[in-house]
């Protein structure tokens, strides 16, 4: 399926025939990056379980609500991985919207990373518009090198390997990482990471989950990653709460541990963030949680 006539040109490598995990959520969160083959699918998904655009909403609030936590307890380096298409409310805008609140100079340093090619590109532009070059940075890189992601990271001059840095793992690791011979490496990205975060640093996951959940939603959840597996570039995975909690095992969690996005330090909800209700928490399916390195 090509492009529809109001689609503009899509960057070299972008690939129209199937939808991208990243244009898709973009749609869905009500952005521009995105072509007729993401929104056909997209629409398709929001017809059979319209209750995605506020799962999709309530982890970029666990987003919203993870930086500026962590940028109160002084954080000022994020690492923020599958990144994904940049939309309202992404890493270094609430960032530096807290500094501004907090009355003091935004100085927090980010550094984007995915290696979907939309996604970097429209990453660059709003840098290049609204960001800046002292402090935010976009690499292409894939989770599935960590070693690779690291050094390219550090190249931006924009981390200091030597003080905490705040990695960002919100929704990616349930899109399936397939190494050489299928097996997904996302378990291993993540311990490699641990190994090369510096001390005090911290983890941030989230993670679709169907354990724990009422049996409606995990059916449309079940489905919707067949949709994924069936049409998409990628596919999905849904692990369980304690293949989740594996990954940062043996590290110390920050309150109140491993919760359902809603529940995860509500109260620091941006300004600018809307209300989101679910009709229990674990309808938001997404299991997350931060670990301090120690």
């Amino acid at each position: 399926m090509s492009e529809d006539n109001s689609d503009p040109a899509a960057p070299d490598g972008v690939d129209l025939e199937r939808p991208s995990v990243a244009r898709v959520y973009d749609y869905i969160l009500g952005g521009t990056a995105n072509w007729a083959i993401d929104r056909e699918f997209g629409d398709r998904i929001l017809e059979g379980f319209p209750l995605v655009k506020d799962i999709a909403l309530a982890n970029r609030m666990f987003l919203n609500r993870v930086v500026r936590h962590l940028a109160k307890r002084g954080v000022r380096q994020f690492l923020d991985i599958g990144a994904g298409v940049p939309t309202a409310g992404n890493t270094h805008e609430v960032a530096d919207e807290l500094a501004l609140a907090e009355h003091r100079r935004p100085d927090t340093r980010v550094v984007y990373v995915d290696n979907e090619p939309v996604a970097v590109a429209h990453a660059e532009i709003l840098l290049d518009e609204r960001g800046d070059p002292n402090r935010h940075a976009v690499i292409d890189a894939d989770l599935r090198n960590p070693d690779d992601v690291w050094e390219k990271a550090l190249d931006t001059e924009l981390l200091d390997p030597h003080e905490p840095i705040a990695l960002l793992l919100i929704a990616v690791l349930h899109v399936h990482q397939p190494g050489p011979d299928g097996t997904d490496l996302a378990p291993a990205s993540v311990a490699r990471f641990r190994e090369l975060l510096p001390s005090g640093s911290l983890v941030a996951i989230s993670h679709v989950t169907i354990d724990g959940v009422p049996d409606e939603p995990a059916a449309l959840m079940s489905h919707l990653v067949s949709m994924y597996h069936a049409s998409a570039a990628s596919g999905g995975l849904i692990r369980t709460r304690q293949e989740i909690a594996a990954m940062l095992e043996g590290w110390p969690m920050l309150e109140p541990g491993w919760a359902w996005t809603p529940e995860w330090h509500p109260e620091e909800t941006g300004p600018n963030v809307r209300t989101i209700t679910f009709p229990t928490p674990s309808h938001a399916l997404l299991w997350a949680g931060v670990a301090e390195k120690p």
